[in-house]
């Protein structure tokens, strides 16, 4: 009976170790942020990009924009929960002239309906304007995808939403990338997207490019 309790105990504190250890989603990519930042803290002011893998994913976009002081805070895999729990992490110590979003699709992917990540969305942006005034705040759609197509009447119509709630505030921009990526006949254009049908390949982030660069502000 000695044996079955110390055994219970061991079991019982190896387990409440393991809880204690477990971190939050993405933390190991939050604090790769912070290792980054000290070793070189970008000049404040810059054009914050946040979001998910569509960002992460798109390996040059400092050099792209190196002249608009870019800086590339996305995080594959995240929802816009995610983005706003780490919101003191990513986005306040920037002090950023412009902040650029595109997250949402994740969300719409793990079942959030388009209310749902409206609202998510909603409680980003007041997140950063709480904390910066009228900062100009960007939201690239999210697109659709040849891999996620059942989803893609909530897409449209969480993108609708979001368009709908910017229009409401002062500097801010909804960049309209998901009808650009399709072809005449509304239909997705394969071609654009890497062997997952997810994400893009150059010739979709060059549509990104063209789309979003008359919106962002310059030094």
């Amino acid at each position: 009976m000695k044996l079955r309790i110390i055994a219970l105990l061991i079991f019982t504190g190896l387990f409440v170790t393991a809880q204690a250890q477990q971190k939050p989603a993405f933390w190991k990519e939050v604090q790769a942020f912070k290792k980054k930042d000290s070793l070189n803290m970008p000049t404040k002011g810059g054009i914050l990009f946040i979001g998910s893998s569509s960002f992460t994913k798109w390996t040059d976009l400092e050099t792209v924009y190196k002249s608009y002081g870019a800086i590339n805070r996305g995080f594959g895999g995240s929802t816009l929960i995610d983005v706003n729990n780490y919101v003191k992490d990513v986005v306040f110590p920037y002090a950023a002239r412009q902040v650029v979003i595109y997250c949402g699709e994740n969300d719409v992917a793990a079942g959030a309906s388009a209310i749902e990540t409206l609202n998510r969305f909603a409680t980003l942006f007041t997140s950063i304007r709480n904390n910066q005034d009228n900062v100009p705040i960007i939201y690239v759609s999210m697109k659709q995808s040849p891999s996620r197509t059942k989803y893609a009447s909530a897409v449209i119509h969480a993108n609708a939403l979001i368009k709908e709630f910017l229009s409401h505030y002062q500097s801010t921009q909804f960049v309209d990338i998901d009808s650009k990526m399709h072809n005449k006949d509304g239909s997705l254009r394969p071609e654009l997207f890497l062997s997952d049908m997810l994400h893009m390949k150059p010739a979709g982030y060059d549509i990104w490019i063209k789309e979003l660069t008359p919106y962002l502000q310059k030094k």
